[in-house]
């Protein structure tokens, strides 16, 4: 089982919302995920950018593989120095 961090989209048409999510890489993009640590507002300046930080450094630990998207807003948030990868 692969598990990604990834972005599930919500929110209305032209009105994009994303929750960061943990899913294993066989579930749909916007359908079951196993954990939901984070969202981003990309409408938003970087302040529309939420990550718990804890759970984030935990899943990445753990041997989550983040998306290139969400691998670039983790990097912006300092996360992937602080694990090492």
């Amino acid at each position: 089982m692969a598990v990604k961090i990834r972005f599930a989209r919500i929110g209305r048409h032209d009105d994009p919302f994303y929750r960061i999510v943990v899913a294993d890489s066989r579930y749909s993009k916007d359908g079951r995920y196993i954990e939901q640590i984070g969202y981003y507002n990309p409408k938003g300046e970087m302040k529309d950018v939420v990550i718990n930080e804890e759970k984030a450094r935990d899943w990445l630990a753990k041997g989550a593989i983040p998306s290139d998207s969400v691998k670039a807003l983790l990097s912006k948030k300092g996360l992937l120095h602080k694990t090492g990868k």
